[in-house]
């Protein structure tokens, strides 16, 4: 008999998203004492087994419902459809496309696009790219870092605590911040990171600034990390190139959205 269960047990959760870790490098990530606080995380349960398990991360406004399926498709499925009364009135999601219509006679689902999600598989990439004039990013650099990202990526979600992490990197000509790479989610204790907030000025674009600073930034969480992994939008097929060039594959596809009840 199958029953949803809410997980309060990290190494439960942990033991459920190692099957398929490339695929969940956030929801790992989400495990560490930083994020776990925020998150809620629910289960199908079927005779002690854990079927499948969907995060619903409260620490963004609106929330984050992450419900990556890669395997037992109609668990997921039965797990949402079984969550209904207890979600938001709003939140954005990550999902597997095919399962979008679980909340359709509820809410109304905006689209934010197919996206992949890439893991870094060929390390050695690294080292063909000259990162010497890379630079640590920190919180000393939190206003010049944040009227960076409000010029190369208007809209994107940057919150300059995540400068605290000193996992940011960047790179500069004649002075000037041009370009810059970071985390969503790192985990030192789970040895994970999610990269986020790649961005290089308009102007500096194509000149491979952008490799610079993401290969800066792997190298510099590969001593703390096993996995590390990105998201990128299907659409973002220049962004796509740079990230198979520096080792990165795809392991996985879906859908970002948003739902807002009726």
């Amino acid at each position: 008999m199958q029953r949803t269960i809410l997980l309060h047990d990290r190494t439960a959760i942990l033991a459920r998203l190692a099957d398929h870790r490339a695929l969940n490098v956030y929801a790992v990530g989400d495990l560490d004492d930083a994020f776990f606080p925020y998150t809620s995380w629910f289960a199908l349960e079927e005779n002690g087994q854990l079927r499948q398990l969907v995060l619903m991360y409260m620490g963004a406004s609106p929330p984050v419902i992450h419900a990556i399926a890669a395997d037992r498709e109609g668990d997921m499925r039965t797990l949402l459809k079984s969550m209904m009364g207890v979600l938001p009135r709003c939140f954005y999601m990550h999902i597997t496309p095919s399962l979008l219509d679980v909340f359709t006679d509820e809410y109304t689902v905006t689209s934010r696009g197919l996206h992949r999600k890439m893991v870094l598989v060929d390390r050695d990439k690294l080292d063909q790219v000259d990162v010497s004039h890379a630079e640590p990013l920190t919180v000393a650099n939190k206003r010049e870092v944040t009227a960076f990202y409000e010029q190369a990526y208007p809209g994107n979600w940057f919150d300059p605590k995540m400068l605290e992490t000193e996992r940011y990197v960047g790179a500069r000509v004649d002075g000037r911040l041009v370009a810059a790479a970071g985390v969503h989610v790192f985990s030192h204790h789970y040895r994970v990171a999610a990269l986020g907030n790649i961005a290089v000025l308009p102007t500096y674009r194509g000149r491979g600034i952008g490799s610079v600073v993401t290969a800066a930034a792997c190298l510099h969480l590969l001593p703390d990390c096993n996995t590390i992994g990105l998201n990128v939008h299907n659409d973002n097929t220049a962004a796509i190139r740079v990230y198979e060039r520096l080792g990165f594959e795809t392991v996985g596809m879906y859908e970002e959205a948003v739902a807002t009840a009726r």
